[in-house]
């Protein structure tokens, strides 16, 4: 079964969220502010994802914005980006899903498709 890590209020998760319903695609919904994945899961999601570690974080976010990440990131290592990934869910781009051998940041349809080997 996929890990699918949402925030039930974000328009693009809940798109996504209806996609694999309406795909009949279940998931493990984990709702991303409330149990943000550990930092050993983020790595494991950053390794399979084949992206730039800088991909994980939710740009658009207030969260962001207020701690000025747009010019701290260009000065820390992997490592602390991570650890500051996992420390705040608000921080992490979502939707997240995962089959296990892939990973998706954010939400788009024919990745999806391709994910789950639909037609």
């Amino acid at each position: 079964m996929a890990t699918f890590y949402w925030y039930p209020k974000c328009g693009t998760c809940r798109k996504a969220k209806k996609w694999l319903d309406d795909n009949n695609i279940s998931v493990q919904a984990i709702h991303i502010v409330e149990q943000p994945p550990s930092k050993e899961q983020l790595r494991t999601l950053y390794e399979k994802s084949g992206l730039d570690v800088k991909k994980f974080f939710n740009t658009s976010g207030m969260k962001y914005r207020e701690l000025g990440l747009k010019d701290k990131l260009k000065a820390m290592n992997t490592e602390e980006m991570l650890q500051l990934l996992a420390s705040d869910g608000m921080l992490i781009k979502r939707p997240i899903v995962t089959d296990g051998k892939q990973v998706i940041v954010g939400f788009d349809e024919q990745k999806y498709h391709e994910m789950f080997k639909l037609s």
